[in-house]
C-alpha cells in the first residue's frame, strides 16, 4: 500500500500535473477532507472510549490533525501551538496523570446517567446557539474588512501575530500574563500542606554550617575498623 502510494506521488511530480491550478487545488482539498475526518473520528473517540488512557491517545491525534488544519489554513504559528502546548503538554501530563494514579474508572462512572439530561439540555442550547449564528444573526456589510489587520507582503503568520501582540495588544498580553501568574501562585498556595514529622531543608543553616560539623577525621589503624 505504502508503495503505491510513492510511486503515485512520483508519477505525478514526473508528469508534471502539479504545476496546474486544478491539481493543486485537487489535493489540498484531498488533504482537508483527510484530516478532517481523523479530527471529527477522533473527538468521537475521545468521548465514547471506555478506556481513559485511549481517549487521551484519540485527543493527541485530534490535536495533531487540528494542527495540520492550521498549517493548511497559513496560520502555522497556532499550529505549533496545538503541537508544543497541547500534545506536549497538556494531553501528555493528563496522560502520565491517569496513568500514575490508577483510579478506579467503574465507581466514577456510577450514578454518570442522572447527569445525562443535563449533558443533553446544554448541547441543544448550544446547538440552538450555532444554528442561530448561521441563519437568523445578521451581520454588518463591511464585517470581513473589519476582522483583518493590514500587513506588510512577505511578512509571515508568526511574525505578523508578534507584530499585532506586541504592539496594539501589549496591555491586554501582560495582564493576561499577570492572571495567569496569580492563578499558578494560588493553586500552590491551596495544594501545599504542612505535615508534622517531616524534615525541611533550612538553606540558613546549610550556607552558615563549617566543616567541622559535617565532616569528622578519624585516624583508622589498619585491621581494627572504626
Amino acid at each position: 500500500m505504502a508503495d503505491s502510494v510513492v510511486s503515485g506521488l512520483v508519477w505525478i511530480l514526473n508528469t508534471g500535473l502539479l504545476k496546474s491550478g486544478s491539481a493543486v487545488h485537487m489535493i489540498q482539498a484531498l488533504v482537508f477532507y483527510f484530516l478532517s475526518t481523523v479530527l471529527v473520528l477522533g473527538g468521537l473517540g475521545v468521548i465514547t472510549s471506555r478506556n481513559p488512557v485511549h481517549s487521551v491517545l484519540l485527543l493527541i491525534l485530534s490535536f495533531f490533525t487540528s494542527a495540520g488544519l492550521f498549517v493548511m489554513l497559513g496560520a502555522e504559528f497556532i499550529g505549533m501551538l496545538m503541537v508544543i502546548v497541547y500534545v506536549g503538554a497538556v494531553a501528555v501530563l493528563f496522560l502520565f496523570v491517569v496513568m500514575m494514579l490508577d483510579i478506579n474508572f467503574s465507581d466514577l462512572r456510577k450514578g454518570a446517567l442522572q447527569y445525562v439530561p443535563l449533558g443533553l439540555a446544554i448541547g441543544a442550547v448550544i446547538l440552538f446557539e450555532f444554528i442561530a449564528i448561521f441563519t437568523v444573526w445578521e451581520f454588518v456589510p463591511n464585517f470581513e474588512d473589519l476582522k483583518l489587520t493590514p500587513m506588510e507582503e512577505g511578512v509571515s503568520n508568526t511574525k505578523a501575530l508578534g507584530h499585532v501582540l506586541y504592539t496594539d495588544y501589549f496591555l491586554v498580553f501582560q495582564v493576561a500574563g499577570l492572571v495567569l501568574l496569580v492563578a499558578m501562585i494560588g493553586a500552590i498556595v491551596l495544594t501545599l500542606r504542612k505535615r508534622s514529622g517531616v524534615r525541611r531543608q533550612v538553606v540558613s543553616d546549610q550556607v552558615s554550617r563549617k566543616v567541622s560539623d559535617a565532616m569528622e577525621i578519624r585516624k583508622v589503624t589498619p585491621g581494627t575498623g572504626v
